[in-house]
């Protein structure tokens, strides 16, 4: 019966109001007032969707600095092993810059390294890393190159793993901000630069090592957590960061800002009164009209003035299909001013698949493994891992 009844709904339906047979209700409220920086190029992201709601000059390909270990450390994250003890080479040891100071020789966990990275931008920290998990630093530079072009970054392009100015490796703010994105949807990249203050073993002294964060935000803005600053004399100052409001992240660059810190309070200001996460649909609500129910929730970035543009579009699949046979009865795409924005699954009300978890955590059991083990098992490490992938998952 069902599947007749499906037969017969056809391949689409366009209504703005297929949940429980209502919509968002037009507004008659003005577009939130533009913002701008002092910057040359600047972008405003929100985590959770990728919509970027601010860009000025956001395709413009310039040097980024140290905002490059953003890519460094999601790259070295996803093919390197957090408890491999990574050895300091004459290379990674003699570079200028920003450094943590490693010695010739000198053993640090990639988790450390990590942490050395991105809370003091260690240049001497890159190069070990790259040249750890790459094989080589040219090795690492193409698996940034190869990310950059997985993720879509168009006006991006990497010559090292550190931001050093060199010709030919730079990116754009749009680009920066939706890497950023990606990046802190990960757990480890979310919990390293989140922290404030890490202690790290000394194999040298008696004493530890003890690194401060250099992103002010996290002390001068309420609910941030992360990203990264940089700052070379060709490419000035530079700064992505991060906060959290309401179960909302939002993520802000700029690039060339000789007045960062304020613009970027002011930008997440903005992004959090006029784009706030909506919860357009919800798991369990069914579809008026017909004998679905929606299968994940969904949500999004609005502002006030744009719900009433907000449409849905139920497509269904063929009953000879084996997703059908496994439960799936189509999914229901989300339009805003007819722009596809997202797509969450349909089934039979009641259907046992409603059940199942909305997605699969990341947080296997070798993954926390290796977090305790890179750690030194310190047992608050692991608790704040697990209280940041409950919180994404």
């Amino acid at each position: 019966m069902i599947g007749r009844q499906l037969r017969r709904i056809g391949i689409a339906l366009w209504a703005a109001s297929l949940i429980w047979g209502t919509s968002f209700a037009a507004s008659v409220h003005a577009a939130p007032n533009p913002y701008h920086t002092s910057a040359n190029a600047s972008a405003l992201v929100d985590v959770k969707s990728g919509r970027i709601l601010y860009s000025e000059n956001g395709e413009q390909s310039m040097r980024i600095a140290s905002l490059t270990k953003i890519m460094t450390a999601i790259v070295a994250i996803e093919h390197g092993k957090l408890s491999d003890r990574v050895k300091t080479s004459s290379r990674a040891v003699g570079k200028e810059g920003s450094s943590i100071y490693l010695q010739l020789g000198e053993e640090m966990t990639l988790l450390n390294l990590l942490y050395g990275l991105m809370l003091r931008s260690g240049n001497d920290a890159a190069t070990a890393i790259a040249e750890h998990v790459g094989g080589s630093e040219e090795g690492f530079v193409h698996l940034m190159n190869e990310k950059a072009e997985m993720l879509g970054l168009t006006h991006t392009q990497f010559k090292n793993p550190h931001g050093l100015d060199v010709d030919g490796h730079y990116s754009s703010a749009n680009d920066l901000a939706k890497l950023t994105a990606y990046a802190l949807r990960n757990p480890v990249f979310a919990e390293i630069v989140s922290t404030k203050v890490k202690s790290v073993p000394n194999p040298h002294e008696k004493w530890q090592y003890s690194w401060t964060n250099k992103n002010k935000m996290l002390a001068m803005y309420e609910g941030a957590d992360g990203v990264k600053t940089g700052y070379t004399k060709k490419a000035l100052r530079c700064l992505v960061s991060s906060a959290t409001r309401n179960g909302q992240q939002l993520a802000a660059v700029t690039l060339n800002d000789r007045d960062d810190w304020v613009d970027h309070r002011h930008m997440l200001d903005w992004g959090f009164k006029n784009y706030p996460l909506m919860e357009v649909a919800s798991k369990g609500q069914t579809i008026a009209g017909y004998p679905l129910a929606v299968g994940n929730s969904f949500y999004y970035p609005l502002a006030e003035e744009e719900r009433g543009s907000l449409q849905s579009r139920l497509v269904v699949i063929d009953m000879a299909t084996m997703n059908y046979k496994l439960g799936e009865r189509g999914a229901l795409e989300w339009y805003l001013n007819e722009q596809k924005i997202g797509s969450i699954p349909v089934y039979d009300i009641g259907s046992a698949r409603m059940s199942l978890p909305e997605r699969k955590p990341m947080s296997d059991a070798a993954l926390l493994h290796d977090y305790k083990k890179a750690s030194g098992e310190h047992e608050s490490f692991i608790h704040s891992i697990t209280a940041v992938i409950g919180a994404l998952f």
